[in-house]
């Protein structure tokens, strides 16, 4: 028999078994806290079959000095296409008590290169490199009271969005760091940035939000947009269930037009917006997305490290990939298995943060269960 089709074969039974495990205690969970979402996404038929021409390689990655990956969300290609950016969450799920470079730049072959950040950067989420190499980072939460009390140092940080040169030094910084808050002063839990070609910045809040089946105070649930120079410009978007609103925008991308792409994580879907914040079009064929990334021939990666029957029900988690031109999703990569699953349960794991180089190598950046980086290699694809 054909080894991919054994491959498949094998793989088909075994997600099966697993499925037939994890029944039971998904229905005991059904009414999860966070689990709502909006009606429309019952009338999708979940997309978890695929071609699958991608060879995974866990493990992807090697940190100098004998360090260990910790969890992994910020990833992204550096501007010459070959090396990679993450934000290794220092050895564990915080930088708070360390004083190891968080950001690591990666060559073709796994090894660092360089790295910095050290003491700036609580928790690393999301990043972006702009057109001139600046490397732009989501500091998502600041120090508990315990990191405190360990290392009074780390006050005064996260909750930003920082600019470094590609040298690693430190350019600018949006928000008050170690608080929260509403714009122009203060973020409350930045999840992502981006950078338009025209320099524009935005920014995506909350992370906690799509855990709320209400409307609060901390729920916010915004994107914000910013001149190149930090200026503040506008605002838009709310949380609720509604096109326009969010539950933790929790990924963002552009595509060739200009159009903004928002992983709206909460309600398991994209929304897609021109650069005023005016609603264009609601896709939920890409799962419950955790990481966006779109290349310059407007193909989408969308990774979901989160579904299960309470957050997504009848939806895997997996890389899916397609048209930001048309919204077809053409493959489909599933999870990989670990003894406890990523997200809030369900099967397997997979990563949260997504990039891609020019070669096509999916380079996925994990946290929970698995950490540190997965490199998908386009075997069947021709690159």
């Amino acid at each position: 028999m054909n080894t991919s089709l054994t491959r498949s074969l094998r793989s088909t039974l075994t997600l099966g078994l697993f499925a037939a495990l994890a029944l039971a205690p998904a229905a005991a969970e059904a009414q999860a806290r966070g689990s709502s979402g909006p009606a429309e996404h019952a009338n999708v038929e979940p997309v978890n079959y695929r071609p699958n021409p991608y060879e995974t390689q866990r493990n992807w990655g090697h940190l100098p000095n004998g360090r260990t990956w910790g969890s992994v969300s910020a990833v992204n290609v550096d501007i010459d296409g070959r090396h990679i950016w993450a934000g290794d969450r220092c050895g564990s799920n915080s930088c708070a008590t360390s004083n190891v470079d968080p950001m690591v730049k990666l060559d073709p072959y796994g090894n660092v290169v360089q790295s910095f950040g050290a003491g700036q950067i609580i928790w690393p989420h999301g990043m972006d490199v702009d057109r001139q190499g600046n490397i732009w980072v989501a500091d998502a939460r600041s120090a508990t009271a315990a990191e405190l009390a360990q290392n009074p140092a780390a006050a005064g940080k996260g909750h930003t969005v920082l600019k470094f040169s590609p040298q690693g030094r430190l350019l600018m910084t949006l928000g008050t760091g170690g608080e929260t808050g509403d714009p122009p002063t203060h973020f409350t839990e930045p999840n992502d940035v981006l950078v338009a070609p025209d320099g524009s910045i935005f920014v995506a809040e909350t992370h906690g939000a799509q855990f709320q089946d209400e409307p609060g105070p901390t729920s916010k649930s915004r994107i914000t947009k910013w001149a190149p120079d930090g200026t503040y410009i506008m605002s838009f978007g709310e949380w609720g269930y509604a096109d326009g609103q969010f539950r933790s925008p929790h990924s963002l991308a552009m595509d060739s037009q200009g159009r903004l792409f928002v992983a709206d994580r909460g309600n398991r879907r994209i929304q897609i917006f021109d650069q005023m914040g005016n609603h264009l079009d609601t896709w939920y064929q890409f799962s419950r997305i955790s990481g966006l990334f779109i290349d310059s021939n407007d193909v989408l990666y969308a990774i979901d490290s989160e579904s299960d029957d309470n957050y997504n029900p009848g939806w895997r988690k997996g890389l899916r990939v397609g048209s930001a031109r048309t919204g077809d999703v053409w493959y489909y990569v599933p999870e990989h298995f670990s003894a406890r699953a990523s997200g809030m349960g369900g099967v397997g794991t997979m990563g949260e943060g997504v990039t891609v180089d020019s070669q096509g190598n999916v380079i996925a950046g994990e946290v929970g269960p698995v950490q540190g980086l997965t490199r998908f290699l386009p075997r069947l694809l021709g690159r």
